[in-house]
């Protein structure tokens, strides 16, 4: 049995979520997606409305570049991975995108007939190998935001739009939709789904933000932390008027996942509470989903402000907050608010604060400085200090624009204080598990391919990535990208572990660190080789520099380059 071309599910997938306004369809294979490809190129062949496709060969790649186009455009793209086994390869990346707040609708799916229905016959594939008990949607429950069968063509219009109204509804997060194969195979009667409305705002009244004002008013020594500030529209900005007008410092803990705040700003005060958990008397928590780390490590005399839409995440185990207030609108806007009340202060205690943290900023832009310098010695020895690396890759950014995309680990906080971004949608950390940097990177290229895009990644963590389909998306889809490789040869954070807990076990008397040792791989420049990309291997700081200056070239010409860094640390 054939279908009558335009009549089927796979159309309504299409039309629903081109209504949407899906940009693009981050597509890795499976064979329940013909009918969607039927309909794509009908759609191409009759000049009608479509989202972009892209053919791609895994589904971390499918899922991570969705991810990355959607930190930067902040707006749900479909996803479509092949029944249960695809999905479940792809479930870090969706589970990233979870940790992440990007919006996005994940389709897979399974059969309802097994072949024992009149009709079109699925393929005895789902019979033997591809279903799953309880649904490929109950499988993706506890690490999506919503998961649901369609199970009817009638209906999947307007599921596609309450998939993508729920993902991109704070908190922002993938949604999830099986759909069996028999019904996209199913004859549709042209009911098409409603065009997604972008979701309103939200606001805290003045009866809540006015007490807080008051609060901040009344503060001798308050501090923000923030970890998402910026992942939300307007945020950056909004953090940085808020704190100007009220001259209060920023803290951005190592578990900031994106920009937030100018590091060249005066008012950025590192990535350590740890000064203020004794002498802050407000703590104003922007978007900070796990302030505090052991969790019961309480300020001992500061009030809690936190500022964030969904304060309790609600895919988050364990989560304490210590709050003595909520403000729980927009936090963009409840920063705006709190910025127009800025007024009447203690023009003593400001001016108190502020030298204490020009002190701080001095101290540590110093500190930055000397660690450069001492970074720089012994230019010929064999190995680069990662400081240099990151510092090098500032200055050569420096007024192209760039976005940095980073799933480095032992060496995060270094590429974070010596980057020094400092504004919005310039610095984005790969969340959940490692293997998703490369495919991330490609997605925000494409949401900016005016943009020079840098990916910083450990030699551990670039073992994890699937290299081979990730290259073949730059590569088909004209997405340049510079590859930074930190390579210490080894994995570092697991040997650290296996240092701090048996510091004086059999592995340190006999040397044998098990689970760590990466000196068997070759430089890891070489895979990118057999895709015609530009390549460099670098072993000395001396050739650390005109290494990234031919690659940058390279990438603005339109090709992308990995440059494989043998570092000390």
């Amino acid at each position: 049995m054939t279908n009558t071309p335009g009549t089927d599910g796979g159309d309504a997938l299409v039309s629903a979520f081109n209504a949407v306004g899906a940009d693009y369809l981050f597509c890795s294979s499976g064979s329940e997606w013909a009918p969607v490809w039927e309909a794509l190129a009908r759609r191409h062949r009759d000049g009608a409305p479509a989202p972009r496709y892209l053919d791609l060969t895994h589904e971390t790649v499918a899922v991570g570049m969705a991810t990355g186009y959607g930190l930067v455009r902040r707006r749900p793209q479909g996803v479509l991975l092949h029944a249960a086994p695809g999905l479940l390869q792809g479930s870090m990346a969706v589970h990233g995108a979870l940790l992440a707040g990007v919006p996005m609708v994940v389709a897979s799916s399974e059969s309802t007939t097994y072949g024992d229905a009149p009709g079109h016959d699925p393929g005895g594939q789902w019979y033997r190998n591809l279903s799953i008990v309880g649904g490929p949607h109950g499988v993706a429950q506890p690490f999506t935001k919503w998961s649901t069968e369609a199970a009817s063509v009638h209906t999947l219009p307007t599921m596609v739009t309450r998939a993508a109204e729920l993902a991109w509804r704070a908190p922002a997060g993938p949604a999830y939709l099986n759909i069996p194969l028999e019904i996209l195979l199913e004859e549709w009667d042209g009911r098409e789904a409603k065009p997604v409305v972008a979701p309103g705002s939200t606001h805290s009244s003045p009866e809540e933000v006015d007490p807080v004002a008051q609060l901040i008013r009344e503060a001798v020594n308050p501090v923000i932390v923030t970890e998402t500030a910026g992942r939300e529209a307007g945020g950056f900005e909004a953090l940085v008027a808020f704190a100007e007008a009220w001259n209060i410092p920023v803290v951005e803990p190592d578990s900031a996942v994106c920009g937030n705040f100018p590091r060249t700003h005066p008012l950025h005060a590192g990535s350590d509470i740890g000064p203020w958990m004794d002498t802050a008397d407000l703590i104003l928590l922007v978007n900070c989903r796990a302030p505090f780390y052991p969790p019961s490590r309480r300020p001992s005399k500061a009030k809690i402000v936190v500022i964030d839409e969904v304060p309790q995440r609600p895919h988050v185990v364990y989560q304490v907050l210590f709050a003595d207030t909520y403000l729980e609108g927009n936090t963009a806007n409840t920063l705006r608010q709190l910025t127009k009340r800025a007024r009447d202060l203690d023009e003593t205690a400001v001016a108190e604060r502020r030298a204490a943290q020009h002190t701080r900023y001095s101290e540590e832009t110093g500190a930055l400085a000397m660690a450069e310098v001492k970074a720089c010695e012994e230019p010929g020895r064999t190995g680069v200090d990662p400081v240099l690396v990151a510092a090098t890759l500032r200055k050569l950014l420096d007024g192209r624009n760039g976005i940095v995309v980073d799933e480095t680990i032992t060496h995060s906080r270094v590429v974070k204080r010596h980057l020094r971004t400092a504004d919005p949608d310039s610095y984005f950390y790969v969340q959940g598990g490692l293997g998703q940097g490369i495919a991330v990177a490609l997605g925000v290229k494409l949401a900016a391919r005016e943009r020079p895009v840098v990916l910083t990644i450990g030699d551990g963590a670039f073992t994890y990535n699937p290299v081979i389909p990730s290259y073949d998306a730059s590569k088909a889809y004209d997405l340049p990208l510079l590859v930074v490789v930190f390579n210490n040869r080894v994995y570092k954070s697991m040997n650290l572990n296996h240092r701090r807990f048996y510091p004086d076990g059999a592995a340190a008397e006999t040397g044998e660190w098990l689970g760590t040792d990466l000196h068997r791989l070759p430089r890891l420049a070489d895979f990118a080789e057999p895709f015609g990309m530009h390549t460099e291997t670098v072993d000395t700081a001396n050739d650390l520099a005109p290494a990234l200056q031919r690659a940058l070239k390279a990438v603005s010409e339109g090709t992308t380059a990995v440059v494989d860094v043998l570092v000390t640390r």
